[in-house]
């Protein structure tokens, strides 16, 4: 069962494409929260426009050779702009790059992920752009993250806007639309998504394997079940289960290099897709705002189904929220840090100190 065909209903853009692929936007912006299935739509339109025998619903036939093209990921006029694409990490104003860096650095800058999308990837646009299809016919291209975009890049493809050729089509994705530059935006037809209905969502996550398991890991993603899919993907749910263990069972009696070493064991479990430190802040942050929230109207948003702390009623909710704050200030560190375990320990403090009873 594909996530596409459960999760998202294409009548999302079908009123955009009502009368036919040819009066399309040329530039599309589907906007939301992550893993409610934007780059699955994105990915199913980009092939029913490369389609050379469309269905009368609008979607790709699967079978003619475009859409054999598309499926092995070598569609001469296909183009997907993305962070895994962008080679070792731009500086955040720069203008790419990343090849310097890498020779200066050696193996390991070329093996670090870049955490923006660079001026000579969009350049690289260009010819592809305003040279003719391979197949005289339409030609499309995906850009994932586009948030991500330094200013340099951003200024390069809105040139490339101003004037696209009448076959070309821009698909940006985007998490979070609000940091793009507004002159993006305006030039772009923007499709808002939301996250799926959660009875809905849950079921899916049953049955792709998820079990009794899957609206608890639902409630943890903020109700994203492609995000869900992706932790099990990479293996982390045993690190995300063990993570809200080690915060549910501690209290002021704990000692906070215990906690931190208890963590620094997370992050260090070996895999091909690690935990990471920002999921570890980020796991930290959800739980400490459900333990505000649920002090304060007896409910929480991301640990529905996770055994609760005791006395959670006796907790200081200025505490909780201080701690809050001072965690996300360590979200813009989290994937650097100088000195790990002691930023783990730091992060334990934190969290203990917000566990004070109200007095």
């Amino acid at each position: 069962m594909q996530a596409f065909d459960l999760l998202i209903n294409y009548d999302v853009i079908s009123p955009l494409i009502n009368e036919g692929f040819d009066r399309l936007p040329h530039a599309l912006l589907f906007a939301g929260p992550g893993g409610v299935g934007k780059r699955a739509l994105a990915e199913h339109l980009a092939a029913a426009l490369l389609c050379e025998a469309v269905t009368p619903q609008h979607h790709a036939c699967g079978e003619c050779v475009a859409c054999r093209w598309m499926a092995a990921g070598t569609h001469p006029d296909f183009r997907r702009i993305s962070l895994d694409d962008a080679g070792s990490e731009d500086s955040p104003g720069g203008e790419g790059g990343g090849e310097k860096v890498a020779e200066k650095s050696g193996d390991k800058a070329k093996k670090q992920k870049s955490r923006s999308i660079g001026i000579d990837q969009i350049r690289a646009l260009e010819e592809f752009v305003f040279v003719g299809s391979h197949r005289n016919a339409r030609r499309v291209i995906l850009l994932d993250e586009a948030e991500l975009m330094t200013i340099p890049a951003a200024n390069s493809l809105l040139k490339i806007l101003e004037e696209p050729p009448s076959n070309v089509y821009f698909i940006l994705i985007s998490n979070h639309q609000k940091s793009l530059l507004p002159t993006l935006r305006s030039r772009s037809r923007v499709v808002l998504f939301s996250h799926p209905d959660h009875a809905t969502a849950t079921q899916w996550l049953k049955e792709a394997g998820l079990g009794d398991k899957a609206a608890r890991y639902l409630n943890r993603a903020g109700g994203a079940p492609l995000r869900v899919m992706q932790w099990k993907t990479d293996d982390q749910l045993a690190a995300i289960d063990a993570l809200i263990e080690s915060l549910a069972s501690s209290d002021t009696t704990t000692d906070p290099i215990t906690l931190a070493s208890r963590w620094e064991g997370l992050l260090k479990a070996k895999g091909e897709n690690p935990f990471l430190m920002e999921n570890l802040v980020e796991g930290i942050q959800c739980w400490l705002f459900d333990l505000a929230l649920e002090q304060a109207t007896g409910e929480v948003r991301y640990h529905a189904g996770w055994p609760r702390p005791r006395e959670v009623k006796q907790l200081n909710s200025f505490a909780l929220l201080s701690a809050w704050r001072e965690i996300n200030a360590y979200r813009r560190s989290a994937r650097h840090p100088l000195n790990p375990l002691l930023f783990l320990e730091s992060l334990a403090i934190h969290y203990l100190r917000a566990l004070k009873p109200a007095t």
